[in-house]
């Protein structure tokens, strides 16, 4: 999904879920989904709640990705675009969901000329408004497969998770033709890890104590994190219901 670039060389490679943003952006937006479909909150809590299970189990983060995207099977593909910007928009209009150290740090790469990449586990439908936003133009992201216009429930692809984003990051370095010892990665998460390493300049979003701690021991920069903007009334759902 990364656009060639004929200018600067130097990539900042940027998780989203609580990098940029303060929450989970795929939870924001499947209550937001579930609720626009006219589901009441159990609904959503019920899902939620079956993947919190996978995770405290031990469930690789990958396959509870994979599991979070059987919810959209037979999802028509242009009502999930048009509410992921409903979405969006009514969560800037709420405000918090943005964390303001870590967009600022990618204004400042933006101010200097260099390429902002965001490599994320979530999906387009999510992430290409907050893209438009930043005025970002690269997106990596986890490709849920559509069919006939309809979501499948499955994926396209691996995940873009863990080991996946280092590849990501190493495949945008090769089509900026940049080197990734000169570029920089933004991460929150010990799953952050793999692309964090693979680049010169790592940057830590506080938050997760087992990669603060990594980072500490390393020297790397870390950044705030944000508290959690509240969630978004259901009511705000109503008008962009199909």
């Amino acid at each position: 999904m990364s656009r060639p670039a004929t200018g600067p060389r130097r990539l900042a490679f940027f998780d989203v879920d609580g990098t940029l943003t303060t929450a989970t952006t795929l939870f924001r937006f499947l209550r937001y989904y579930l609720a626009a479909q006219g589901h009441g909150p159990r609904v959503y809590e019920q899902r939620r709640q079956e993947l919190k299970a996978m995770t405290a189990v031990g469930v690789p983060r990958e396959a509870t990705n994979r599991a979070y995207f059987t919810t959209f099977r037979d999802a028509d593909a242009a009502t999930v675009t048009r509410l992921g910007r409903a979405w969006f928009e009514a969560e800037l209009a709420r405000g918090g969901l943005l964390n303001a150290s870590a967009v600022d740090a990618l204004r400042g790469h933006v101010a200097r000329g260099e390429t902002v990449v965001l490599v994320s586990g979530s999906f387009p439908a999510v992430l290409w408004p907050l893209a438009e936003h930043l005025g970002v133009t690269d997106v990596w992201a986890t490709l849920p497969e559509i069919t006939d216009g309809r979501y499948t429930g499955r994926l396209s692809r691996e995940p873009m998770i863990g080991p996946v984003k280092a590849e990501a990051a190493r495949l945008a370095a090769s089509v900026h033709g940049a080197d990734l010892a000169d570029c920089f990665s933004y991460g929150d998460h010990l799953s952050d890890l793999p692309i964090l390493e693979a680049v010169g300049t790592p940057v830590v979003v506080s938050g997760d104590p087992r990669l603060d701690e990594r980072a500490r021991l390393r020297g790397w920069t870390v950044l705030p994190g944000a508290p959690e903007a509240p969630e978004l009334e259901l009511g705000a759902c109503a008008e962009a219901a199909p």
